[in-house]
């Protein structure tokens, strides 16, 4: 087996073992013997349980990068952007909303986590063609970032097959967001995403 079939195993044995037992059970060793794959190996590719959630992270950065052909205005590519993350959410839904129960309760996992997503956002305004380094984007990745925890919060209850719910909840928090970055921006012609409405969620991505 290649490495990525290894890695994309461990990761994918890690959210199952999540959903059915509660991230407390998740380890590197115990999704490798859920899935039947070598510890030797895994503790080689898997250091802790935070790099299988930085690796599910980089999947789903992949997932909504690929395929994007610079069309559209910054704004319809960070959307389109934002909802191939969400479908990468969906095919793992179980485990990740066993994930976003638990980080309440594991601290140390959230920070990571959100230190994790705050570098995703940036790979994610990048795509959508909006710069994000400097202090600038130090910025844009945190308004993004509410952006995306806004969205998390409406895919949690959304039941719907489309994510109606959830699409919905993105292109309101990036009017609003587009709205702030108009008011605070020295240069408002500049397609950024700066701030975002207020929202109060767990992160999931993980990557």
């Amino acid at each position: 087996m290649n490495e990525p079939d290894f890695r994309a195993q461990l990761v994918a044995a890690a959210f199952a073992l999540g959903a059915k037992t509660g991230w407390r059970a998740v380890s590197p060793a115990a999704a490798a013997r859920a899935a039947g794959l070598d510890l030797a190996r895994a503790r080689r590719e898997f250091s802790c349980t935070g790099a299988i959630l930085a690796a599910f992270g980089r999947a789903a950065d992949e997932a909504a990068l690929a395929g994007l052909d610079g069309e559209g205005t910054p704004r319809e590519r960070l959307f389109e952007i934002l909802l191939k993350r969400f479908d990468h959410l969906q095919a793992n839904r179980a485990g990740v909303l066993a994930l976003l129960r638990a980080l309440p309760f594991t601290p140390p996992l959230a920070f990571a986590l959100m230190e994790m997503t705050i570098a995703s956002m940036g790979w994610l305004l990048e795509g959508a063609g909006i710069p994000a380094t400097g202090l600038q984007g130090a910025l844009k990745k945190r308004g993004l970032l509410g952006v995306w925890l806004y969205g998390v919060r409406s895919w949690e209850r959304d039941e719907s097959e489309d994510l109606a719910h959830t699409m919905a909840a993105i292109d309101k928090a990036l009017t609003q967001a587009e709205a702030l970055a108009g008011r605070f921006l020295s240069s408002p012609r500049e397609p950024v995403i700066e701030d975002a409405p207020a929202a109060s969620a767990t992160p999931p991505d993980a990557e």
